[in-house]
């Protein structure tokens, strides 16, 4: 049978992965011809609770050091309006490679290859360096997928499988972020799939990915675990039921078990350790709390309003600016297609359309009726870096105010990420 091991983590970070790698012949048999391995991390974002802990990143590069590998490499492309430089910087990843000898990624600094997918039957740009090592060069390297354990507001959770959308460039994440996300995390599993996934289960995040920090308390759950295995999905099978969710619930794992690339099944599954799965499973929710400022005027359209996309994208951005930056109000939303035109014919005051659907319905009307500099918009079907923009203009939030370090530090480190290419699309920081 398929294998997942659980560890407890409380007996000390290094000796639950020195065992968890154990029933699979551990690290020097898991090493290929060039001794080098490639971590995936989840650091999207800087704010607490969203990142994989750099305590079990940094015991994984000592313990693969340990093993005999030539090179460990921590990647990531972090989520748009961020560079990961800065996001490495101020998470405490950059000092743990220093420490251990890891050598940094930074994936939006690199240069693009495209990607087919074959159930979109659409190309999608991803790193030069990631097409050359986990796709050209996939025989001769190690590569692992290590999550942080949370819920997703547009995907139910965030696990092995669903850490791999980073791997695309932040500009390919914008279309297809709708109902069609789930066949696009599939497809870029069926063209790269890891090695071994290693969950950071240290603490769970409940009621989306993106929690606010006034939140923390009812979003933030202790488990004290990692676990993992050889099998990508059913580690993800596992804990998508570990935090209370069937394989049913999880659209994206229902399409890459389509494809037929490891053990969907949840009985024939072995949990190795199945008592401390037992007993720190728990039921949490995928939804947000739904705390936004409430002179914010929400506007759904009838149809196109994607959970996947526009409205979840702007939700969570509007839950967490009101939570943790007391972000001003007096201003509507209008996110699908087909919104009451009743309503719209009321509008008076500031406009942020999110979505093609909604900007291609309200623009020009609204625009002409209340001012350009009235309505802000985000194009596409996920576009986080016009959503910051425009929300943050609306509940007047300097952008680098959201940065928590000195802002000349923070544009220091902007300028020398662009010095060195980077891609990533964030909003003017400079506007205000």
């Amino acid at each position: 049978m398929t294998r997942v091991m659980f560890q407890d983590a409380r007996g000390g970070i290094g000796a639950a992965v020195q065992k968890l790698f154990e029933p699979f012949g551990g690290g020097k048999k898991l090493l290929k011809s060039s001794g080098n391995v490639f971590l995936k991390i989840n650091g999207i974002d800087f704010k607490p609770h969203v990142y994989t802990s750099p305590e079990v990143v940094g015991a994984l590069v000592r313990y693969f050091y340990d093993q005999g590998a030539r090179r460990v490499y921590v990647m990531e492309n972090s989520t748009q309006g961020n560079i990961t430089r800065l996001v490495f910087e101020i998470t405490g990843m950059k000092q743990m490679c220093r420490q251990t000898g890891a050598i940094p990624l930074y994936l939006d600094e690199t240069g693009e290859m495209p990607l087919y997918l074959p159930g979109l039957q659409a190309f999608v740009s991803i790193p030069d360096n990631i097409h050359e090592n986990l796709i050209r060069n996939r025989a001769e390297n190690l590569y692992l997928s290590v999550p942080k354990l949370k819920t997703h507001s547009m995907t139910t959770v965030t696990l092995g499988i669903k850490n791999q959308f980073g791997l695309l460039h932040q500009a390919s994440r914008i279309p297809d972020h709708n109902f069609k996300l789930h066949r696009k995390i599939a497809d870029i599993f069926f063209n790269i799939q890891p090695d071994f996934t290693v969950v950071d289960g240290l603490e769970a995040v409940n009621f989306g990915h993106y929690p606010a920090q006034a939140l923390a308390e009812r979003s933030v759950r202790k488990l004290d675990l990692l676990f993992g295995g050889d099998d990508p999905l059913a580690v993800d099978v596992v804990g998508a039921r570990l935090l209370g969710f069937d394989l049913d619930e999880v659209a994206h794992l229902k399409e890459a078990a389509a494809y037929g690339l490891g053990e969907s099944r949840f009985d024939r599954i072995e949990i190795l350790n199945k008592a401390l799965f037992e007993e720190r499973r728990q039921q949490f929710s995928w939804n947000l709390l739904e705390l936004f400022p409430k002179d914010v005027t929400l506007l759904y359209g009838k149809t196109r309003c994607c959970t996947e996309g526009c409205k979840r994208n702007t939700e969570a951005v509007l839950e967490v600016f009101g939570q943790d930056f007391s972000g001003k109000g007096g201003f509507t939303v209008i996110m699908g297609k087909d919104a009451d035109p009743e309503i719209v014919r009321r509008i008076k005051g500031p406009v942020h359309l999110a979505g093609d659907c909604a900007i291609s319905d309200h623009f020009q009307d609204l625009s002409g009726r209340l001012g350009r500099k009235n309505v802000t918009k985000s194009a596409g079907c996920n576009n986080l870096a016009a959503t910051v923009d425009g929300l943050a203009k609306w509940m007047k939030i300097p952008p680098l105010r959201l940065v928590p370090i000195h802002p000349l530090k923070s544009l220091g480190i902007l300028m020398q990420a662009k010095w060195y290419g980077s891609r990533a699309n964030i909003p003017p920081v400079l506007r205000w």
